[in-house]
């Protein structure tokens, strides 16, 4: 018990956490007003384009490269998170929307496209012991690609939701999410190395950035008045299947492991690398595809299952690590 409490500290000091709690607030105390709509959406586009620019020139190929040669491992954390998890988000989309508005019963299938996180899933399988170095390769090469597969996947499956893209948001995922990341990879090997010794602030530029998109889509569904419609039996009902999703996520990664036979350490990685989702990909995507009053209820969703996911990810962690002593 006395080692749970640091890892609690840990999460309640995530500066990111409250940075994300504060745009969340500010919209709501303080939404950007109508007349700034479209100065806030050229801020939220440029953004958008340095943080995938940047995911271009950080994801090193050669890494991706050579941590398949754990196939197994690797290929059971890209089915679970772009197979099971996309399976398992679009089916709560489905038995929720005729009771929660749809946008909001959208953000499941949209949390079920998502790849995995990258520093938090790899801090946790470090922290219980786990196969850290597989980690860091699938969260690298699930986000890789997750810049082309997640916008498609939603895009296929919203229609099937009773969703859909637009033209203009596929030619928009094309120039700011896919475009950039393109040129990331393309000038890497000249760019990467400045990027990697000032990786401190450029993360907070990430953080940042998507604080900003966090604000910005919050904001216009304050000023559409969108939160009236939700229903406090509603936000009930929500957070129940979260509940759902989340279980689903980290029991079903841990006993997939099983079934496979992986061992142990690989067992860990998959439970972090395929139970956790992204929102530096998910927040970024959603003010891209949607106007800023839909982005905020489908980001709803996401940014509860973000916060939970880390909360739950220390004690399974530190139980996980204690059973390997």
């Amino acid at each position: 018990m006395s080692s749970f409490f640091p890892v609690l500290r840990q999460i309640s000091s995530d500066r990111f956490i409250w940075l994300l709690l504060c745009a969340v607030a500010l919209a709501v105390l303080a939404p950007l007003g109508e007349e700034f709509s479209t100065l806030g959406s050229v801020i939220s586009s440029a953004g958008v384009f340095l943080i995938f620019l940047l995911h271009g020139i950080r994801l090193e190929r050669a890494e991706v490269v050579a941590g398949f040669r754990n196939i197994r491992l690797q290929g059971a954390i890209f089915g679970f998170v772009f197979g099971l998890m996309l399976v398992a988000g679009f089916t709560l989309s489905k038995l929720t929307d005729n009771f929660l508005p749809h946008d909001l019963a959208l953000g499941f299938l949209f949390i079920g496209v998502l790849p995995s996180t990258v520093q938090s899933a790899t801090s946790y399988c470090a922290i219980a012991q786990g196969n850290v170095a597989a980690s860091i390769v699938a969260s690298a090469f699930t986000n890789l690609c997750g810049v082309v597969i997640s916008p498609l996947m939603f895009a296929l499956l919203a229609s099937a939701a009773g969703g859909s893209i637009t033209t203009e948001g596929f030619v928009r995922i094309f120039a700011i999410l896919l475009l950039p990341f393109v040129i990331g990879q393309l000038v890497q090997r000249w760019t990467r190395p400045w990027i990697m010794t000032h990786k401190g602030p450029i993360a907070w530029a990430d953080k940042i950035v998507i604080a900003i998109v966090i604000y910005i889509a919050f904001s216009g569904a304050v000023l559409a008045g969108t939160w009236f419609q939700v229903s406090a039996g509603q936000l009930a009902l929500m957070a129940s299947g979260l509940a759902v999703f989340l279980a689903f996520g980290f029991g079903g990664a841990w006993t997939l492991g099983g079934w496979l036979g992986l061992v142990r350490n690989d067992r860990k990685t998959l439970l972090f690398s395929g139970a956790q989702k992204s929102i530096a990909i998910g927040a970024p995507m959603a003010a891209i595809i949607f106007p800023p009053d839909r982005a905020g209820m489908i980001l709803l969703p996401l940014l509860l299952y973000h916060l939970t996911q880390l909360v739950i990810s220390a004690p399974v962690a530190l139980h996980l690590a204690k059973k390997s002593s």
